[in-house]
């Protein structure tokens, strides 16, 4: 019975899942009849433009497309995006050898862990990140070193130090900007810098771009890390459908870049997957040829939303500073309350405020002082959260004496 009872192996690597801790709560307090705004997961409530979703509704009635797809992709949809990857980056890449279809950047990131990484290899991850970026390498065996998040001068020497110190030395670099959840945003400079920097040391650069179309700044789009030089030698790149066009359940999104990383993520891909259902990617072939109005679109919402949460909050006594990009502001918790921890701050704003958030800690222990504030509800919603926030936070002296002690942290 006792080897029964225990966890396995790779399931043993892996820490709690924090924001099941909230999402237990949240779904508690929905039971008791509680009117949850819930700015916790990432998950964009905007409808699928209606073109996307009518084509998926024409190639679904022809019986041919019920049949396996391709683990890699079809050809029009790799060709599809390596015409995005030119108008959008100036990047050519070859839709045979340099473009895969994922299941979305998650499911792409947690098999190319699988395809190089061996026992042992040492992946230099930041800190706070998506928690796939480390625990997709975690689960394949490798081990974390990590490191700084802002894409300045502060990067660069804890990254000679982990060369100079690891052993083995470090077999992969994760980037991901615009960052989530910290929203940080890298130039192209920076860029430059990282792949010198890789290529002197012989180490793999993986980059997660996700949210390359939604930024705030018209004049200064994210750009990729492909765009530098002989970034081909050395990186993959990763980008998602899901936030770029409201198709976060169609599960869609691609793998580009170096010729020989591209063939071991195919390859273990051809072992595990048939690819996504035909009609999905003929749909997503037809999003990606557009004329590129869906992506505005959705920018000005996710805009308008991060501009009315940035005021209200304000007002509500909890700064959040304007995120350049992506769908989430970073935002401190109030001095106030830092004492508690994300994690306890966060089960408070749903008990106290019908407010969900999304812990720091979740990303990292380098974010235990902030939480993650998703734009997915809409500009009325964001301002009822604010003023319950401030409600709570009003009467906080009178109601959370019998909360402070949760967390005795510091």
């Amino acid at each position: 019975m006792g080897r029964e009872m225990e966890e396995f192996h790779k399931v043993r690597r892996l820490p709690p899942y924090v924001f099941e801790q909230v999402n237990r709560l949240k779904a508690s307090a929905r039971a008791g009849g509680a009117d949850i705004i819930d700015l916790g997961m990432g998950n964009p409530d905007l409808p699928t433009p209606k073109a996307i979703v009518d084509k998926l509704c024409e190639v679904v009635q022809d019986p041919r497309t019920h049949r396996y797809s391709s683990s890699k992709g079809i050809p029009g949809l790799r060709r599809a995006q390596a015409a995005y990857y030119a108008r959008r980056f100036g990047v050519k890449l070859n839709p045979d050898t340099q473009v895969v279809a994922t299941l979305g950047s998650k499911e792409g990131f947690a098999n190319m862990a699988q395809a190089i990484t061996a026992p042992g290899d040492v992946i230099l991850c930041p800190n706070p990140t998506y928690p796939i970026h480390a625990f997709g390498f975690l689960m394949a065996g490798g081990v974390i070193r990590s490191m700084s998040v802002e894409p300045d001068e502060s990067f660069f020497p804890p990254l000679e130090r982990a060369v100079k110190h690891s052993i083995p030395k470090p077999l992969a670099l994760i980037l991901n900007y615009p960052s989530n959840p910290t929203a940080f945003v890298a130039s192209l400079d920076f860029y430059k810098d990282v792949i010198a920097f890789a290529k002197k040391h012989d180490i793999i650069v993986l980059s997660d771009l996700a949210y390359s179309e939604i930024y705030f700044d018209d004049n200064n789009p994210p750009p990729s890390v492909l765009e530098v030089p002989g970034a081909m030698d050395v990186c993959v790149e990763f980008t998602s459908m899901s936030k770029t066009f409201s198709m976060p359940g169609w599960r869609m999104g691609f793998a580009v870049g170096n010729e020989r990383l591209i063939a071991a993520l195919t390859r273990v891909k051809s072992y595990l997957d048939y690819g996504a259902f035909t009609p999905i990617q003929v749909a997503a072939t037809h999003a990606l040829n557009g004329d590129g109005s869906d992506i505005a679109e959705v920018r000005s919402v996710y805009k308008r939303r991060r501009d009315v949460m940035v005021d209200a909050f304000g007002k509500a006594g909890f700064e959040v500073p304007p995120p350049a990009a992506t769908m989430f502001a970073w935002a401190k918790i109030p001095e106030k309350f830092r004492h508690l921890g994300s994690l306890e701050f966060s089960k408070l704003l749903v008990e106290k405020a019908d407010v969900a958030v999304a812990p720091g800690i979740g990303f990292g222990e380098m974010g235990d002082d902030y939480v993650r504030l998703a734009l997915v509800e809409n500009e009325h919603r964001i301002r009822q959260a604010a003023r319950n926030i401030k409600k709570f936070f009003s009467s906080a002296d009178d109601t959370m004496h019998n909360v402070i002690s949760l967390n005795t942290r510091r």
